[in-house]
């Protein structure tokens, strides 16, 4: 079984990984790769609502209200896209982190 702690399988006095041990590992490791497609999807909706700010700049709106305005929206895109960029890297790791679980259950990655 895994370690929800140290992230080791147990296994068996000769060594090996039981077969009830494997199939937790892939069962857990499918489990970790829908959580990266959830967090890739959140990437995704992230870079809607960055593109749906583009088009709410309202370029024509010359006051100081609209320059403070489009200030506003500016720094709350670069604060978008910076979310956006770290979930991005975090949908690569659990990736990453999905393929170790099931190659430790001895079976091959995806």
């Amino acid at each position: 079984m895994t370690s929800a702690v140290t992230g080791e399988v147990s296994t068996t006095a000769t060594g090996t990984v039981s077969a009830a041990d494997a199939a937790a590992c892939a069962s857990r490791g499918e489990e970790v790769r829908q959580l990266a497609v959830r967090v890739a999807v959140c990437a995704d909706h992230a870079d809607a609502v960055i593109a749906h700010l583009a088009r709410l700049e309202l370029q024509t709106w010359e006051s100081p209200a609209g320059r403070a305005y489009r200030t506003a929206l500016s720094l709350q895109a670069a604060s978008l896209r910076r979310s956006r960029n770290a979930l991005q890297d975090a949908a690569a790791v659990v990736r990453r982190h999905a393929q170790n679980v099931v190659l430790s259950s001895g079976r091959p990655g995806y």
